[in-house]
């Protein structure tokens, strides 16, 4: 499916009164310095990817204080120097130390939040966030100095809706933060970013549950678990050199025969419905009652057109059915 052919709709984020693109794009791999030193995406390469997304439709640009060192902002913000702010919703992220030996250069401390969030405004070019993430929980940072300190934010009109993305499931957390929010009337967590997909389970029985408590709008990253769920691997691969750039914690993480029977399942849908693996498995996430928005992220035009050819894909409740038991998630033997 041609970009021009893909019209991304609008969905609600979470129980916010924001309407977002069904499909979001991440942009991590800005500026990125790869092990050998090359960038993997320069900021040519950048603006082409923002043009295809926005070719079909797409509206919702997702990224952090840290990517590519305040690159992925700054060519982000150059993007939308010729076009209507308002028609974008932008989510970024803070924690990651981002000034070397200060030790308030990181976290999620007042004095770094403060400092940070205008930067980021300045590097994307504008007055407001949609959405700030917390990138990971801060263990020294006082859950209310925290929610004080976002809520500011909120009231100054720096940020609109606050979320939580994670790495570790920690949905004590995030309850706790809104319990205190809500007991001192400061602003909630409304928008959370875990990683999940059809191999990586892990926030399966209490986070999604939590989330959805909250009305949370969950966006999903990595639906394609570092590129396990397109088909690119085999069973093979676990000692074949085409996965020669792969650690061996990746392979052991992902090759797995567990894994490989998700794809197999995975495979048959993408053949049944005339779809790509990695259109089927984005497909699952947004078909899934829990989650509001996947976040998209690819290298080249060519995989974020494939990707955004999730949204064309229409599976039954049969196969979404399918799709989600071949992976049991981690409490489903309790």
């Amino acid at each position: 499916m041609a970009l021009d052919d893909i019209d991304l709709e609008y969905v609600r984020l979470g129980e916010t009164g924001l309407s977002v693109s069904e499909l979001a794009f991440g942009t991590w791999r800005f500026g990125r310095e790869a092990d050998d030193g090359t960038v993997e995406i320069d900021r040519e390469r950048a603006h082409e990817l923002l043009d295809a997304y926005e070719t079909a439709g797409g509206r919702f640009i997702d990224t952090a204080d840290v990517y590519g060192g305040g690159d992925s902002e700054r060519w982000i913000g150059e993007w939308l120097a010729d076009r209507d702010r308002e028609e974008y919703v932008l989510a970024s992220k803070i924690y990651w130390p981002t000034r070397e030996d200060d030790p308030n250069g990181r976290g999620l401390g007042r004095k770094h939040i403060r400092r940070n969030i205008d930067l980021m405004l300045d590097r994307l070019g504008t007055e407001y966030l949609d959405v700030l993430y917390i990138h990971r929980w801060d263990e020294a940072t006082p859950a209310r100095e925290l929610m004080r300190t976002l809520t500011g934010l909120v009231d100054d009109g720096k940020v609109n809706y606050l979320g939580a993305s994670t790495f570790v499931p920690n949905a004590w957390r995030v309850a706790q933060a809104n319990e205190l929010a809500e007991r001192e009337g400061l602003e909630q967590f409304t928008v959370s970013q875990p990683r999940y997909n059809l191999v990586n389970r892990e926030v399966e029985g209490d986070y999604l549950d939590m989330c959805d408590h909250y009305g949370l709008g969950v966006c999903p990253w990595s639906p394609l678990a570092q590129g396990m769920l397109t088909g690119k691997y085999d069973r093979e691969d676990r000692t074949a050199d085409s996965a020669a750039g792969r650690s061996d914690d990746w392979k052991d993480a992902y090759l797995t025969d567990e894994n490989f029977a998700v794809l197999d399942e995975v495979q048959a849908v993408a053949d049944a419905e005339d779809a790509t693996p990695a259109q089927v498995a984005i497909a699952w996430l947004s078909h899934h009652d829990s989650v509001a928005v996947p976040l998209l992220g690819a290298r080249t035009v060519d995989q974020l057109e494939e990707n955004l050819g999730a949204a064309a894909v229409d599976l039954s409740d049969d196969q979404f059915e399918r799709l989600n038991e071949a992976k049991g998630g981690p409490y489903d033997d309790i």
